[in-house]
């Protein structure tokens, strides 16, 4: 048998756009690749160590940001592929290059001689005649080397390095434990009577994945868009408990518990924070926010919570008022919750989000987010088939705008499957900025779990599951308009509490009948979304925001809890876990449940100590929407601007100062609230 070619070393048929060779890319040849890069990486901050020149920004800075490109080709698909593609081999080989990444990290960070260059470019700045991002990219560098240990004593450096390399294997068996959890669980009910109150739609899926199984009867798994459904409608109280409870308690108390590993990941944090001279991650990590400090969330987090906590023990009176009404009971529990609630939301607006779902098939939904975008930005959406997917759902399309001018590639992948980890995201394959002599262009990724087509069916969405798309079509945005000169730079490598403004601003669109009518019309009849259905979106918009925000600020403060004091005290996760979610419970709690467990967020993603980020995003694009809804969803003028004073600068300014060049002034702290009804 004749080796195959390694496309990430040897050159192979180039691809339109420059598009990654799926096609030709095997497990075997991501390691190989790899050391390769590490190898060529090496040799590269060696040159810059050792060149006799004086150091200035070219040799050094800029030359140290180029060094990795053949890397980052690699790891970028391993690790994109790891959550939307990978079977347990796969993920496997992450326990192999996360160490070999972070010794490359390591290597760099604490080198003394490489960060003496820093410095002494550094400590000239001023009088280099920097632009304002070759300035940026200088202060982001040094103080990177900083923040990661080149001021440390040898030994520091060292229980650094050991650190480093611990957890860069940590994070991904947390979401490898979390997926295998999830999938472990099957539910099969024979009896169609057990399912009463679901909709037509989810029983027939029900009823397809035991078909694909090969089992007779109805097929319950964990994964969103089948447990909504039941969690929402269905009448069988002890379906709904055995579903909640199940899904409430993944990786916790079972084959692939995380207890453990949450706790090690939390100790080491604290540990690495405290070495660097921080008293707690969270302040380690907050140094780097717009919120700079614990003290500062915290503060916000109460801000929020002081109005949602009444408003959201009065919502749940109501809710506990009608459950006593309709079936007699005195008490409700996490498994009742979305049951009785969406019973309320129907009894005050008429309004049952399940008549929505035939106006929004996901091809007629993927065509509004595009519209959108258009009549926003110009940009053109054409799917294109002469490139490489990694899946078969996956769908492509070049992003073009005002005369046929190139802007990216758009992967699209809706559909859940057993390779994929849960919820949704936006990723790159190729961020904009320099790569190899010259500015590229991006290539962005939407992953998501939604509501799949069945032999009956086409792939109908939910309300929420179009708000999602528009959400993470947001962070698509942001990353297909960045127009920086450097990667490191580019959109959407901005401040953890910043990023999400693009995302969340774009789920205002989806409540607005000008934007509505561009894409919402019924599968079989084509008729528009009637204006009585986009009144109630409308009118139920703030209905039950209370429990909304309570839940988010129960995981922020779960976050903070963690990463703001010493986790190595935490002997029992399941009764630290409780004491701290005292304070936002309303509901009673139930043995079992544990959130920590599966909060992969900040276990498995980047937002250690960020959690908060939504809330206060969500300040920023409820106050961003204002002047929108000020001067026309749709107004040019006003859309310009957005994507000129944000979405295209990424990191090169301060994110205040680039909003406030977008709005004339600081946000408003209070525009959130008041947008949700709660002052």
């Amino acid at each position: 048998m004749t080796e195959t070619k390694n496309p990430f070393i040897e050159s192979t048929e180039k691809y339109p756009f420059d598009a990654i060779p799926f096609d030709k890319i095997s497990k075997e040849h991501y390691i190989p690749a790899i050391e390769r890069g590490i190898k060529i990486t090496k040799e590269r901050i060696e040159t810059i160590k050792n060149n006799p020149a004086e150091p200035d920004f070219n040799n050094v800075i800029l030359a140290m940001d180029s060094s990795n490109e053949e890397l980052t080709d690699v790891t970028k698909t391993y690790f994109n592929l790891y959550s939307s593609e990978s079977d347990p081999e796969f993920k496997e080989m992450a326990q192999t290059i996360s160490p070999m990444l972070s010794e490359l990290s390591s290597y760099i960070n604490m080198n003394t001689e490489l960060f003496a260059k820093v410095k002494a470019v550094f400590d000239k700045k001023d009088q280099l005649n920097l632009s304002k991002e070759e300035a940026r990219l200088l202060e982001i560098t040094y103080k990177g080397f900083v923040r990661n240990g080149a001021l440390l004593s040898d030994d520091d450096k060292e229980k650094l390095k050991k650190i480093d390399m611990e957890l860069s294997t940590l994070g991904p068996k947390f979401s490898s434990n979390l997926l295998n959890s999830t999938n472990s669980y099957e539910l099969l009910i024979t009896d169609r009577d057990e399912l009463k109150g679901l909709p037509e739609n989810a029983i027939d899926a029900a009823a397809f994945r035991a078909r694909n199984k090969g089992k007779e009867g109805y097929l319950f798994t964990l994964q969103i868009p089948v447990i909504i459904p039941v969690l929402t409608y269905a009448e069988n109280r002890e379906l709904r408990k055995t579903i909640n409870q199940k899904f409430s308690s993944r990786a916790f108390r079972d084959d692939f518990d995380n207890q453990q590993l949450l706790k090690k990941i939390a100790t080491l944090r604290h540990q690495r924070a405290q070495l660097l001279g921080f008293k707690t991650h969270a302040e380690y990590v907050l140094k780097e926010r717009m919120a700079e400090n614990p003290d500062t969330v915290m503060s916000f987090l109460d801000r929020i919570f002081e109005v949602a906590y009444p408003a959201a023990k009065n919502e749940l009176n109501e809710i506990k008022q009608l459950a006593k009404e309709l079936d007699g009971l005195d008490e409700i529990y996490p498994w009742d919750s979305a049951y009785y609630t969406e019973k309320l939301k129907q009894k005050k607006y008429s309004f049952d989000e399940e008549k929505l779902r035939p106006y929004f098939k996901m091809e007629y939904v993927v065509s509004g987010i595009f519209k959108v975008a258009e009549k926003l930005y110009g940009l053109h959406f054409e799917e294109i088939n002469d490139v490489p997917v990694y899946h078969k759902d996956v769908m492509v399309y070049k992003v073009t705008e005002q005369n046929d001018k190139y802007v990216g590639l758009l992967y699209l992948d809706l559909f859940p499957r057993e390779t994929k980890r849960e919820g949704a995201w936006m990723t790159s394959f190729r961020t904009q900025g320099l790569f190899k002599g010259e500015v590229i262009r991006p290539h962005i990724s939407i992953v998501t779990n939604f509501t799949p087509s069945t032999d009956k069916s086409p792939s109908l969405l939910r309300f929420s599951e179009v708000e999602t798309l528009f959400h993470e079509f947001g962070h698509a945005l942001h990353g297909l308009l960045s127009d920086c000169k450097f990667s490191t730079l580019a959109s959407p490598n901005v401040y953890w509490d910043f990023v999400e403004l693009p995302s969340q601003i774009m789920e205002n669109w989806v409540k607005e009948k000008e934007s509505l009518d561009l894409f919402a019309r019924h599968f079989e009849t084509n008729e528009k979304l009637p204006d009585d259905y986009i009144q109630k979106i409308k009118a139920s918009e703030n209905f039950n925001k209370g429990n909304f925000n309570l839940r988010q600020l129960s995981l922020g403060y779960l976050d903070m809890a963690w990463h703001n004091q010493d986790p190595s005290l935490v002997e029992d996760v399941a009764a630290f876990e409780d004491e701290v979610s005292e304070k936002t419970r309303l509901l009673p709690k139930v043995e079992g449940r544990n959130t920590s467990c599966s909060f992969a967020h900040i276990f498995a993603g980047g937002y250690s100590s960020g959690y908060y980020s939504y809330k206060w995003a969500e300040v920023l694009e409820a106050d961003a929407f204002s002047l929108f809804l000020e001067t026309g969803i749709f107004n040019k003028e006003t859309a310009s601007s957005f994507r000129n004073n944000l979405l295209s600068k990424g990191n090169s300014e301060h994110p205040m100062d680039l909003y406030v060049k977008f709005r004339g002034r600081k946000p408003d702290p209070d525009a959130l609230l008041r947008r949700d009804g709660l002052i």
